[in-house]
């Protein structure tokens, strides 16, 4: 798949963020939004990168899930609770 395909294929599934390959060839995204306190204090990251496409979309899936544990009255939720 080129380039181009693979980029637009992740920028559609994760409209949140903006995608990008640099010179060097690592792919990147980087959040729409400035993280809030409890997002960081959750792990969220605010951008990230991987050696290709696909190492890019499990990193932003498991940012997606980061996200999805933040309790919004009480911040992050332990799963052992």
């Amino acid at each position: 798949m080129s380039f181009d395909r693979h980029l637009a294929e992740i920028a559609r599934e994760f409209p949140d963020w903006t995608i990008w390959r640099s010179d060097a060839g690592r792919w990147w995204a980087t959040r729409h939004h400035l993280l809030t306190e409890r997002e960081r204090d959750a792990g969220c990251a605010m951008t990230i990168d991987a050696d290709d496409p696909e190492g890019l979309r499990e990193t932003l899936l498991q940012q997606r899930e980061c996200g999805s544990s933040i309790d919004p009255e009480n911040g992050p939720v332990d799963p052992e609770t």
